[in-house]
């Protein structure tokens, strides 16, 4: 590892932690009601939403409540997109000359799914499938709400978990418009001026044609790139304007526009870790789970960087020594601007992230390096994660260590003075094999039909089944990467990762803002000296471990068939 790349990934890391603390202080008291900079502008306009949608603030929902909102403001979200994409012939800015993939029923219907569930898996190619209008009123739109949905659900999760003897848990229209409002909207614009000072254009010109050297004619896409890119990272979606996501000069035309992206994505899951800690009043405990998270990121960082920097065996005959001349390593299917390491600190961040804004093919990264990324969505994304669902996956896991270091030492199950009862098991049990069994059954679906194997246009073998897995693992992360040499838009494949896209996000938040509204419900336990500390080193270490061991004990089977092998066969 070279200076530059140790640098930049320890001054990403220094930057994040730097940002916790005050991003996580102001996104508590914009959900506190209390008092901050923006509340002269956003004030008014929250309250006009409210006259206008008939939300009485002051009514707080029940678990159950908020869960059926959420579930309810999606699928109509769904609904409505895959009506903009059926009819976007018929609205402004389409060109039937450019936009030449036709938007069949599945397909509609599959990208509808992914939008709305932050997803945004793309099995097309947006410059040549999705017009103006479909990515600004529809596309982009989602990203804004769905994103801000998630936001809404972990602040509820956070709630209950702080509250004691209380039936209600928030109040979803409340929570998604501060959302919006306060942090979303502010962001966005922020980061647009920043990606269009780099070089990311913003207009609504038609498709420019130049002439190249060799005198063929290429189309140029033109479009209001900018402000769908800075969204899709933060709102932590990752659908690009250009299937080539982040390696397209026009979505990522720089290093630094690169490194603000990266940071675009991680900055409020980060510090959502600091706003849990201060609305369950125990800002350590929000700690150990950055620091967690900060061991994790960097663990598979470094294991991502030396597996693409030793470059592919192979190919015989090739020098993959770094030098003033090239830059060493495995450089197939990235780009020469970024190198191996700004790929690496890319697949790191959105592999752990729920944000599938890749700025390399990942299916040209060597066997390990693409089981660090497969690895990394396996884990649940409770590294950063998406906005709220993921820490609150961290949170869910967190639980179940507590009851296994509670059996061990035979007291009664407890987190943060809540005790864990066998209502609250059952919903933790839930949350825990809703990952695996969706990943697995449709993988196993997958490789013993015709249709799912069908989509393996270029690799079978243990690739083969690396790119099945990984395909399925990011559509229940609500990821949306994907290996190349799966050809998604089939009608198997545009369902079936539609399935896992649900479950990955309906799935898991159900069982999650239940226990949240039991937590609420009970009264907060004293601590005694028996009782387990969950804000010590020790903790943070048991957590650690605990969700190395699971994620080994759900999918090791799979990952030895797929990557491992691989790796040992090709010896990379």
């Amino acid at each position: 590892m070279n200076v530059y790349n140790a640098v930049q990934y320890l001054l990403f890391v220094v930057i994040v932690t730097a940002c916790v603390k005050p991003l996580g202080g102001y996104m508590h008291r914009v959900f506190a009601g209390q008092r901050t900079a923006l509340d002269r502008l956003c004030r008014p306009l929250e309250r006009g939403i409210y006259r206008l949608a008939g939300v009485h603030p002051a009514e707080e929902m029940t678990a159950p409540q908020y869960a059926i909102a959420f579930i309810l403001f999606g699928f109509i979200c769904i609904l409505l997109l895959y009506i903009i994409l059926r009819l976007q012939r018929f609205l402004p800015w389409f060109y039937p000359a450019y936009q030449t993939t036709p938007l069949s029923p599945d397909l509609a219907l599959n990208t509808a799914v992914s939008f709305s569930t932050t997803t945004t898996w793309q099995a097309y190619a947006g410059e040549s499938t999705m017009s103006y209008f479909s990515q600004m009123v529809g596309l982009c739109a989602q990203n804004f709400l769905a994103g801000a949905a998630g936001l809404a659900v972990g602040i509820a999760f956070f709630r209950g978990l702080g509250r004691e003897s209380c039936a209600t848990i928030g109040n979803f229209w409340v929570d998604i418009t501060r959302s919006l409002l306060w942090i979303l909207l502010p962001g966005a614009l922020l980061g647009a001026v920043l990606l269009v000072w780099q070089g990311v254009p913003i207009n609504f010109h038609p498709y420019a044609t130049a002439t190249t050297l060799e005198g063929a004619s290429q189309v140029i896409p033109q479009g209001p790139v900018a402000a769908l890119e800075i969204i899709k990272n933060l709102g932590t979606n990752g659908g690009g304007f250009f299937n080539a996501n982040g390696a397209h000069p026009y979505e990522n035309p720089t290093p630094l526009s690169n490194f603000i992206e990266l940071l675009s994505i991680v900055l409020v899951p980060a510090a959502l870790t600091n706003t849990f800690g201060r609305m369950v009043r125990h800002v350590r405990q929000g700690w150990v789970f950055y620091w967690v998270m900060v061991i994790l990121f960097c663990g598979g960082l470094v294991a991502l960087h030396l597996a693409e920097r030793q470059g592919n065996p192979s190919v015989h005959g090739a020098d993959f020594t770094q030098s003033k001349l090239q830059s060493g390593g495995n450089m197939e299917g990235k780009e020469v601007r970024f190198g191996v390491g700004a790929t690496a600190l890319a697949g790191g961040v959105t592999s752990n992230a729920s944000t599938g804004s890749a700025n390399a093919a990942d299916d040209s990264f060597t066997a390990l390096g693409g089981m660090v990324l497969l690895v990394n969505l396996l884990l649940g994304e409770v590294v950063f994660g998406g906005l709220g669902m993921g820490l609150a996956g961290m949170i869910m896991t967190a639980v179940i260590a507590v009851f296994l270091a509670g059996l061990m030492i035979g007291r009664t199950p407890e987190y943060l003075g809540k005790k864990i009862g066998p209502r609250e098991n059952k919903m933790i049990v839930l949350y825990a094999i809703t990952g695996p069994v969706t990943i697995l059954v449709l993988t196993a679906i997958a490789i013993v039909t015709r249709p799912g194997l069908a989509g393996l246009t270029t690799n079978a073998g243990p690739h083969g089944l690396t790119t099945i897995v990984f395909a399925f693992a990011s559509s229940f992360a609500n990821n949306g990467q994907a290996f190349a040499g799966l050809s998604a838009n089939t009608f198997f494949y545009n369902l079936a990762t539609s399935i896992a896209m649900i479950a990955g996000r309906f799935g898991l938040v159900v069982p999650a803002l239940w226990f949240a509204g039991l937590a609420a419900r009970q009264k907060n336990t004293p601590a005694t000296r028996g009782t387990l500390r969950t804000d010590s080193l020790t903790f943070g270490l048991l957590l650690t471990t605990f969700l190395i061991v699971v994620t080994a004990l759900s999918y090791l089977p799979v990952l030895t068939l797929g990557p491992i092998l691989e790796s040992l066969h090709r010896g990379i």
